[in-house]
């Protein structure tokens, strides 16, 4: 309503501190939400009454100044469209509006990515810094910009349609993943999994398949995030702590999410297009889950994926997954070759899983006290509590074990 996103937080906010003042003197209101809605949009009338008076005051003065005249109009109210939006019932999804006003073609990718991650899943800023691998402040300063850009050039709150909608798919795929797997594997805090981001994810995924049935990485996003999402019963222990794939009791996935998965992985391929980096993941993670155990997994052909995925989105992640996908393979040698050659990649430097993988492939091939060091090194890195639990645990395991040839 006010073409401004900064703006509109700043009303939305005010609205919460009203509900802090109010709701405990009289109580919460049986729906919290339209209350907080209702609140926001007066004050976003008074202000823009308030701006309108301003500018009908500064047109008398001018007025006065040049004829002498005195003062005179009726002051100014309410466009007739801001009482039109406030009366609309059939609002559609509004989550999905935003998303695709912040990734609109006016912003650069990064600001795209990273103001949706803030305003969609209510990232921190340090949380989109870990996704992106880069730094707090560097993000911090996309975000503000993009708000000032989305607001000079009036851009309207809408999901768009036709090569406008095509256009701005791929940021809008690439937030939606980001969230999701902030949700899978949180970046900081005392909790492995965050579940609430992941369904936020998922249910915006299987609305842009609905908007976008054409769209093969838009069906292998879905895919990817069915499949992954059937994991979360088994991805944390007793303690709340992390459960590598390989020790995870396969019984505790979910069968239906995969069988969902599995289909929309079919409706991709079904399109006939080359498959994209959304269709190879999901892929990778079809080859997971038609593994009766660990035992049973294809690690040559999931190598293989990881390859195609390299050529398709190469990147230092894509690399540092793929060299335990060649360990799997073809031994651990294989895969600390190119785990090595990824040491002095600088978007990596304060990444903790590549430790984490250096440290696992050592420790396969009994070079334990190197294997420790690196353990250590991952548990300094990570933001996330039970994550640094288990790197510090499986770096005392490497110091307890004898090392080979001692």
């Amino acid at each position: 309503m006010v073409n401004d996103v900064g703006l509109a937080e700043e009303l939305a906010q005010d609205a919460l501190v009203a509900a802090l003042e109010q709701w405990p003197r009289d109580g919460v209101p049986d729906n919290p939400g339209a209350w907080l809605m209702a609140v926001a949009k007066r004050r976003a009338i008074d202000r823009i009454r308030r701006e309108r008076r301003l500018e009908d005051k500064i047109g008398e003065i001018g007025h006065e100044l040049e004829t002498g005249a005195g003062p005179g109009g009726e002051p100014g109210a309410v466009p007739p469209e801001f009482d039109a939006v406030l009366d609309e019932d059939d609002i559609g999804d509004d989550l999905l509006r935003l998303v695709f006003t912040a990734c609109h073609p006016v912003l650069s990718k990064q600001a795209r990515v990273a103001l949706t991650l803030r305003l969609l899943g209510g990232l921190t800023t340090d949380e989109i810094a870990r996704a992106f691998l880069t730094s707090e402040a560097t993000v911090a300063q996309r975000i503000v910009r993009a708000k000032r850009t989305l607001a000079e050039a009036n851009v309207p709150f809408e999901v768009p349609a036709g090569p406008d909608r095509a256009a701005r798919l791929a940021s809008v795929l690439e937030v939606v993943y980001l969230v999701f797997n902030e949700g899978y594997a949180a970046t900081a805090g005392d909790g492995w999994v965050r579940a609430d981001l992941c369904l936020e994810a998922l249910r915006l995924g299987r609305i842009l398949a609905g908007l976008a049935p054409a769209e093969p990485e838009v069906h292998g996003l879905v895919a990817l995030m069915e499949i992954q999402a059937s994991r979360t019963r088994a991805r944390t222990g007793a303690s709340g702590e992390p459960v590598p794939l390989h020790e995870q009791d396969r019984a505790l996935w979910d069968r239906l999410l995969i069988r969902r998965g599995f289909a929309a992985l079919l409706r991709a391929r079904g399109l006939g297009a080359p498959p994209g980096p959304y269709v190879l993941q999901a892929a990778i993670a079809a080859s997971h889950a038609r593994a009766n155990g660990p035992e049973d997994t294809d690690w040559e052909g999931i190598a293989g994926l990881y390859e195609l995925l390299a050529r398709a989105a190469p990147s230092p992640v894509v690399e540092l997954n793929r060299a335990v996908a060649l360990g799997m393979a073809y031994g651990p040698e294989r895969g600390l070759a190119l785990a090595d050659a990824l040491a002095d990649e600088p978007s990596l430097k304060g990444y903790h899983l590549l430790p984490s993988v250096r440290g696992d492939l050592l420790a396969r091939l009994g070079r334990t006290d190197e294997a420790r060091a690196e353990f250590e090194r991952a548990a300094d890195l990570t933001r996330n509590a039970p994550e640094r639990r288990v790197l510090l645990e499986r770096a005392a395991a490497c110091g307890a074990a004898v090392p080979r040839g001692g």
